[in-house]
């Protein structure tokens, strides 16, 4: 087990014990944990560490390294790491939790002449571009990341260094437009801690999985990130329930109805008395808790605050089946900040922008009310608000509150009414977006509720030119979202991160280069954007595009080759025009930098299937499955390439055969597609064939019973495969009906055991919506004579008779119809001449008519069925030389009675 009582171990868990460290490290280390961060880079080992030159490489000219130190590396590595948790945490001070920081990055340069903020900012930010992503540009102070990231990365390896590296890439990655993955061996360093953290640092660990489940939740892996909260849970001793109780959610709801609501309960911390405290009590730390953000009023006539739940004596669940059984729903005790954290993560992990799968607003909201109510911590707090107001602005009766509650949580942020160290000691277990991107989310509400002149001015203070030029066109206003991004292009109009640098004459040419060319790259592309997508494209299409692909190749070129979104863009153009060679390769070039977009990989293998190369499909769809696990549609895409694998080394005019073993990963990922898919009756039908192919027939007539639910009643004609359903009749009819009473069935896939599921297929699934398919019910009657059912067998026949072929009225025009008719009618007097006796011992002298004459009677309705063809085609076809066949079975069947 490792000693978690270290110095990294306590910068990781944010706490160290009380009054221990009074002067050298350990009190830098308290001054972290006091978010005191100025101190601890100004210090005199701070200061020494900041004189590594290796820190300022591309921030500062080579000729100001004044007062650095080439011996810097020989330093304690706790005196590094302790600095650079410094420096990442005031980046999180500056850009997420606030206020505002006491000192600025030029004041870390050792030298006697320093950049200024602006120069150092503007330098930092091309460095800080991953993946091909540029960094967000007016982030504050991006110094302080750049530095934070050099010195952790001259850090030895060790856990907490790997664990460190995860947050920082947690907070890199939330200055990029898309997230980048982190590198696997850092993912596997952090990984192996689980089984290394002492049984009992229960809340260590807790943290551990919670972050790495943030990780898979920013990167779309969402099963992933499900799977970590819920250990993180269980590693933190959090028991929570969804379920129901009594309650009113209106005020003037007179009966309580059945409300969801979240039972949670933290385990017993004795030696933290943060989760019982208010907020205005002291915390056993000499302070007390700082005031927290405020929750706004829904002020509704109808709506009540918060759902009255109703005081009952017996408890809200079965006691017998839930360990929470005791707790009142309408007066729950508060959480640990750490488990109100944990709530808000599994929320977000079920959530799903699909309403018929993951959790919906109404199923959400319980988890962020039982955060909510019991306020304990600012960024806990904060986030939850946040969520709630994500919630709330798609109900009419709830947008105003939300609308107003996230401007309330962006206005306090640069205030100090809270104290800085509370505001970022669980900031790595949240989702908590920064300052910008909240900004952004409420010029994007506005947006939705028309309030565009707001949201405009909102997105041009923030310099996000694309959300811009969206705001611009849905104001019919695109010549001067166009001619925003020419200026930009052209210098008339400079970003707010490049005035001060541009501005300096002692800046080369290369320097001016490398501070503009992730940002023009990117308005480059924003250009080509509005080239397809503007008037006059609808005008010229072949001009639109050909400029588009100016601009991207242009984008392409001023990144040098390191811009994701130019390939990604060029390469949709090319598959667009049917250019599947031209694609491929700028998709490639795209995911080289970027593997994490999983529509690039999916576009990708539909260009290798248009050319037929089918191993190279296989290899993107499974890269696409991936990245994204719940697309179904690549999931059936990857099942269609295995059943093509091969066919590229076959010689023209042969049939590739398909490997068992490729037909069984076809069935493997068609299954697990429709996890993701369940509606698609494509994916089921594929699936229902697969199934037939690898024998496991069960799931084939499961599959088979999706499908004619999906389509009987829009398009019953293809709703039913009859030979897939001739085959799941043959597989049951192999048993031998007689040993019915004597015979264990071995497999649910044939026989006796495959006879239940049959059996519901026809008689609940198909029989009561395809009722005019004539194959449908001869398989029937296979199965009922199989069963011996003379009756129905008969019954069956005679059902498909008058739904095939003499049901058509062309059968009294055309020769080949009529001659189609002649043969069913043949067939279908053999089989009743076979059937008919046994029918006719199974049947009941009450069945017997006025005549005497028993209604199952097979010459009696095989004579009528004859006679009515010919006197419905006599005109036509009495010439033809079936005539003489019809009338001789005719006098047959008359001589037979």
């Amino acid at each position: 087990m490792l000693d978690t009582t270290t110095i990294p171990w306590q910068l990781i868990r944010g706490s160290a014990p009380s009054g221990e460290y009074d002067s050298g490290l350990g009190s830098r280390v308290a001054k972290v944990l006091e978010a005191d961060y100025a101190g601890v880079v100004s210090s005199d080992e701070g200061k020494r560490v900041l004189s590594d030159p290796q820190l300022w490489e591309g921030l500062i000219p080579s000729g100001s390294q004044v007062g650095f130190s080439e011996n810097q590396r020989q330093d304690d590595e706790d005196a590094r790491l302790v600095v650079a948790v410094a420096l990442l945490l005031a980046f999180v001070q500056a850009n997420w939790t606030g206020p505002e920081l006491s000192f600025a990055p030029s004041s870390l340069v050792p030298s006697p002449s320093p950049p200024t903020d602006d120069d150092l900012n503007a330098a930092a930010l091309p460095l800080l571009t991953l993946g091909g992503e540029p960094a967000y540009h007016l982030a504050t102070h991006p110094t302080l990341l750049l530095l934070a990231r050099r010195t952790f990365t001259s850090l030895a390896a060790s856990p907490t260094t790997a664990w460190w590296l995860l947050r920082l890439h947690l907070v890199h990655t939330s200055l990029l437009d898309e997230p980048v993955p982190l590198d696997s061996e850092t993912i596997q360093s952090v990984s192996s801690l689980r089984d290394q953290i002492p049984p009992e640092d229960q809340d260590t660990l807790a943290k551990l999985h919670l972050e790495l489940g943030l990780l898979h939740h920013r990167l779309g892996q969402d099963k992933q990130a499900n799977q970590e909260f819920l250990a993180a849970a269980r590693a933190s001793g959090l028991e929570f329930e969804l379920t129901g109780a009594l309650g009113k959610k209106t005020k003037y709801q007179v009966a309580a109805l059945s409300q969801l609501v979240l039972l949670a309960e933290s385990r017993s911390r004795p030696d933290d008395t943060e989760s019982t405290s208010t907020p205005q009590e002291d915390t056993g730390t000499g302070a007390s808790t700082s005031a927290l953000p405020e929750t706004l009023a829904l002020n509704d006539d109808t709506l009540l605050e918060n759902t009255e739940f109703t005081k009952v004596s017996s408890p809200a669940v079965d006691p017998s089946s839930s360990r929470l059984a005791h707790l009142d729903p309408g007066d729950q005790p508060p959480l640990h900040p750490l488990d109100q954290s944990l709530l808000i993560s599994l929320c977000l992990s079920q959530h799903n922008d699909s309403p018929s799968s993951g959790l919906t607003a109404s199923q959400m909201m319980p988890f962020l009310a039982r955060v909510i109510t019991h306020p304990r911590n600012w960024s806990v707090h904060t986030t939850a608000l946040l969520l709630r107001s994500r919630l709330e602005a798609s109900r009419s009766r709830t947008v105003e509150r939300a609308t107003l509650q996230l401007a309330a949580l962006i206005e306090q942020m640069p205030t100090s009414d809270s104290a800085p160290k509370e505001r970022v000691r669980f900031f790595h277990q949240l989702p908590l977006p920064s300052r910008w991107e909240m900004e952004r989310e409420l010029a994007k509400r506005y947006l939705t509720v028309g309030v565009s002149r707001s949201a405009l001015e909102i997105f041009s203070r923030l310099e996000m030119w694309e959300d811009a030029v969206v705001c611009l066109q849905r104001m019919d206003r695109e010549d001067e979202a166009e001619n925003i991004v020419r200026d930009l292009l052209q210098g008339k109009k400079i970003e707010s991160d490049l005035i001060p640098a541009l501005n300096r004459a002692d800046l080369s040419e290369s320097r001016r280069e490398k501070l503009n060319s992730a940002r023009e790259a990117k308005l480059w592309c924003l250009l080509g954007d509005l080239a397809l997508n503007n008037d006059a494209a609808s005008r010229d299409p072949q001009a639109a595009r050909k400029a588009a692909v100016e601009h991207y190749t242009k984008a392409w070129e001023v990144s040098n080759h390191t811009s994701s979104r130019a390939m990604r863009s060029l390469g949709s153009l090319h598959f667009s025009k049917g250019e599947y060679t031209e694609a491929i390769e700028c998709l490639k070039a795209a995911l080289e930098i970027n593997p994490q977009y999983a529509r690039v990989w999916f576009t990708l293998g539909v260009c290798y299937v248009r050319l037929e190369r089918w191993n190279e499909a296989k290899d993107a769809f499974r890269r696409e499955v991936g990245v994204d696990e719940e697309d179904g549609e690549g999931w059936n895409n990857l099942a269609a390439v295995y059943l093509r694998l091969g066919e590229e080394n076959v010689a023209e005019g042969e049939t590739a055969s398909v490997t068992f073993e490729n037909k069984l990963l076809a069935h493997r990922a068609l299954r697990q597609g429709l996890r993701y898919a369940f509606n698609n009756w494509r994916m089921w039908q594929n699936y229902t064939v697969v199934s037939i192919d690898v024998g496991e027939l069960a799931e084939a007539a499961r599959a088979f019973t999706r499908v004619v639910e999906e389509l009987a009643s829009r398009n019953p004609s293809a709703a039913v495969d009859a030979d897939v359903l001739d085959k799941l009749v043959d597989a049951v009819t192999r048993d031998d009906w007689s040993q019915r009473d004597i015979v264990v069935p071995k497999t649910s896939n044939e026989g006796f055991g495959l006879l239940p599921i049959v059996e519901r297929l026809f008689d609940v699934t198909i029989l009561p919506r395809i009722s005019d398919d004539p194959r449908v019910w001869r398989a029937h009657a296979r199965l009922m004579r199989w069963k011996e059912d003379w009756s129905a067998a008969v019954e069956d026949y005679l059902r498909a008779y008058r739904c095939g072929t003499s049901s058509d009225a062309r059968v009294e025009r055309e020769l080949e119809r009529w001659k189609e008719a002649v043969q069913e009618i043949e067939d279908l007097v053999d089989v009743l001449s076979l059937l008919g006796p046994k029918a006719a011992a199974q049947a009941s002298d009450a069945d017997a008519d006025a005549t005497g004459k028993k209604k199952g009677d097979w010459r009696f309705q095989a004579r009528g069925i004859v006679r009515t063809f010919m006197g419905r085609t006599k005109e036509s076809f009495e010439d033809q030389p079936e005539w003489s066949r019809l009338q001789d079975m005719l006098d047959d069947l008359k001589r037979s009675e």
